[in-house]
């Protein structure tokens, strides 16, 4: 009698046991993540570079990755991919990750999302244990939001703080972040925004500890960041997104105070939106080594934008969506873009 489907028992998957280093300290290594690794015949390191890695011995590091890829997603898909190649190879490979693997470990995101293999995943001390004692912060009493540094603008977009922002490693990524705000044109609005109070956190819990109280405007100067460099950031002046956030409440004034724009709706507006559309595209086709063509391009995009603000305003106030701020999946700059926004359907309103 052959089995059916359903009662066939289902076969084994090859598993990727992830295990976290903690925050620095070797010490602070759980005794069942050393069982993990000294279980272990194939091992594998995100990255060499954390004090407690020297446990992991005779693994194979991602370090060349991270400085030969173009892009950080790139780095942690290409990751995934070949512990699942390596599991499937050989039924069963240990991974280990600085702090604990459920923080901010894009690389255990993508193993857990995965269907051909099981990932397990060993609990560990995060990194934040050390910094919330050294800040003398309560993180849920406060209501601390944690921001991965790479993607600062879009995960932050529209917050003041407090912010805990982690995987600064970098000047880049320290620089992206401090320049991800435009406080426009007000002189004491970009004061205030320089005057935030910034606390760097490196190497906390270690010997090499580093903790600088500076400001937002002299950050880049005072905090050297390395891999174990965290930002504390109490109460921002101006809110990340300021700019984006101004366009937005200045559309919503003029739909709400203007002749004109109170009586428009999502038609009458359409061959605005045409003409602005066809005009980018007359911008880009004329575009030259001429920094001017690319002013062109920008004025263009930005006629193109209010448009689409303007149809967003619309049907938010005929309660058809909701507008906010949202992170791209793909982003991994701290660049603010069109992609940060998205307009979600209401459904009990839709189909009013």
């Amino acid at each position: 009698m052959t089995s059916s489907p359903s009662s066939t028992a289902p076969l084994s998957l090859p598993i990727v046991t992830v295990v976290g280093l903690g925050p620095g300290d070797p010490s602070l290594v759980t005794d069942q993540t050393k069982a993990a690794i000294a279980a272990s015949s194939h091992r594998f390191l995100r990255t060499a570079r954390h004090p407690s890695a020297s446990l992991v011995t005779e693994a194979t590091t991602f370090d060349e990755i991270y400085d030969n890829a173009d892009r950080f997603s790139d780095v942690y898909e290409t990751i995934a991919e070949v512990l699942a190649t390596a599991a499937g190879t050989y039924g069963e490979v240990l991974y280990a990750v600085p702090g604990s693997p459920l923080i901010l470990e894009r690389t255990v995101e993508l193993l857990r999302a995965r269907n051909d293999i099981t990932c397990s995943v060993l609990p560990a001390i995060s990194f934040l244990d050390e910094l919330w004692a050294r800040l003398d912060v309560d993180p849920v009493d406060a209501g601390v939001r944690l921001i991965d540094g790479h993607r600062f603008a879009t995960e932050a977009a529209g917050e003041r703080g407090p912010l805990l922002v982690a995987h600064v490693h970098a000047d880049w990524v320290l620089s992206d972040i401090r320049h991800s705000i435009d406080a426009g044109p007000d002189d004491d609005t970009q004061s205030a925004l320089d005057s935030s109070v910034v606390i760097g956190l490196t190497g906390i819990g270690t010997d090499d500890e580093r903790v600088v109280a500076t400001t937002w405007g002299e950050m880049e100067r005072e905090i050297s960041p390395d891999h174990l460099t965290s930002l504390y950031i109490p109460d921002l002046a101006v809110p990340v997104g300021h700019g984006y956030v101004k366009f937005h409440a200045l559309a919503r004034t003029l739909r709400e105070q203007c002749p004109w724009d109170i009586e428009q709706t999502h038609t009458s507006l359409l061959p605005y939106l045409i003409e602005e559309t066809y005009e980018v595209v007359d911008a880009i086709n004329a575009l030259t080594d001429d920094p001017q063509s690319d002013e062109h391009l920008i004025e263009e995009l930005g006629d193109l934008l209010y448009q689409i603000e303007f149809h967003a305003t619309i049907a938010v106030f005929i309660s058809l969506c909701s507008m906010r701020f949202t992170p791209s999946p793909k982003a991994s700059s701290s660049s603010l873009d069109l992609s940060t926004i998205s307009l979600q359907l209401s459904g009990s309103s839709a189909n009013s």
